[in-house]
């Protein structure tokens, strides 16, 4: 399974926290993240959201269609995102486009079993691969990208 997951971009310092839209320069990163992500995508792959208004402009950007979970707010647990996710078993790849501290907390979970507490920057995308070969589970860092460093120097 692969398993992409999508912190939203840099978001007004605004209430209530559900209508925080993205600055300007969100806009920027989110754009510029879905133009790296869009073509690198697989077929099939199923995006969700936080209802969120930043996640939803951040999801937006890529121009596809997205289903907007209410499990996915701000504050659900790393749990519930991977249970929505259908991690590690669903068949096809899911994008997750939503908040901290929860992403950082699933990667963790994900790749280590335990739970942590995992930093991911604003726009910033962490995308896994779980795969069974000969009987054995194992999950890769796929990529880590940081806005910052899509930008040319």
């Amino acid at each position: 399974m692969e398993l992409i997951l999508w912190r939203h971009a840099e978001a007004e310092n605004s209430h209530p926290d559900m209508d925080r839209a993205l600055t300007f320069h969100g806009q920027k990163q989110a754009h510029e993240m879905a133009a790296w992500l869009k073509p690198r995508l697989p077929a099939k792959t199923r995006i969700l959201a936080s209802p969120a208004k930043r996640t939803q402009q951040t999801a937006e950007a890529l121009g596809l269609d997205f289903i907007t979970l209410d499990t996915l707010s701000p504050g659900t647990s790393a749990l519930t995102l991977l249970t929505a996710a259908g991690w590690p078993d669903a068949s096809d790849p899911v994008l997750i486009v939503g908040h901290q501290p929860t992403l950082g907390m699933a990667a963790a979970y994900a790749m280590t079993g335990r739970n942590q507490y995992w930093g991911v920057k604003k726009g910033a995308v962490l995308w896994l691969a779980h795969r069974m070969e000969s009987g054995e589970s194992s999950t890769l860092l796929r990529a880590v990208l940081t806005p910052d460093l899509l930008q040319a120097k």
